[in-house]
């Protein structure tokens, strides 16, 4: 079984105009230790998706199936538990706390979880990102890469088992890209984690096992330039 299944999802938005339409009828399956890429313009449909497939929203129509969790049958806590224990996010503007440490910041989610003494988990994450010299810095001290891997570290102290990406390297310069990119591949291949990752840029995708290019909310056939 895969790690995720998407079946037929549309998902439509209601807007004091008219309803709009988002996602039309897509379906995916990724498996343990795939890194696939969502590309394609803004608007497209690729964030609805991603919030799909990480329990962040239910779609209209159809299922969302995370490590054989049935997503529109789980409860609010359960939705959270599911969250907190499967999956890892990763944001465009990073999103790290400002009046946290970069250790803190990675820890977060293990409080969040209940865990009383986190840090030496924390610790082995950012040295698995190789910026554990950093972890009593402060976000501000820390360049645009630097910050993105330490939130790829946070999104992984838990250890999910999917791992979805959102423009991860769109504030960044193409070399540091690049670096985020492979750091992302190498989560796939090492960790066996699933990851996802959306992107509007065709270079962007290079690292990845496979392409899925989304217009109009939709799934179109195999790119081109792959």
């Amino acid at each position: 079984m895969a790690l995720l299944q998407v079946e037929n999802v549309s998902k439509v938005y209601q807007s004091q105009s008219a309803p709009v339409l988002a996602l039309r009828e897509v379906s995916l399956q990724v498996d343990e230790g795939e890194f696939v890429a969502l590309v394609g313009r803004s608007g497209c449909g690729k964030s609805t998706l991603l919030n799909l497939c990480g329990g962040m929203d239910f779609p209209t129509s159809g299922e969302v199936i995370i490590d054989g969790e049935l997503t529109s049958r789980l409860k609010d806590a359960e939705l959270t538990r599911l969250r907190r224990q499967k999956v890892g996010f990763v944001f465009q503007s990073f999103q790290l706390l400002h009046t946290l440490t970069v250790a803190e910041n990675v820890e977060l989610p293990l409080l969040l979880a209940g865990e009383k003494k986190p840090r030496r988990a924390a610790l082995e994450r950012l040295a698995w990102v190789e910026i554990d010299g950093l972890a009593d810095r402060y976000p501000h001290q820390l360049s645009g890469g630097q910050q993105q891997r330490t939130a790829i570290a946070r999104a992984l102290v838990h250890k999910p088992r999917l791992l979805l990406a959102d423009e991860p390297t769109g504030n960044l310069d193409s070399v540091t890209g690049d670096v985020i990119l492979r750091l992302l591949q190498r989560t796939a291949q090492d960790l066996r984690v699933a990851v996802i990752m959306a992107t509007h840029g065709v270079e962007s995708t290079a690292a990845a096992d496979r392409i899925l290019a989304m217009r109009d909310g939709r799934i179109e056939p195999a790119p081109v330039w792959r």
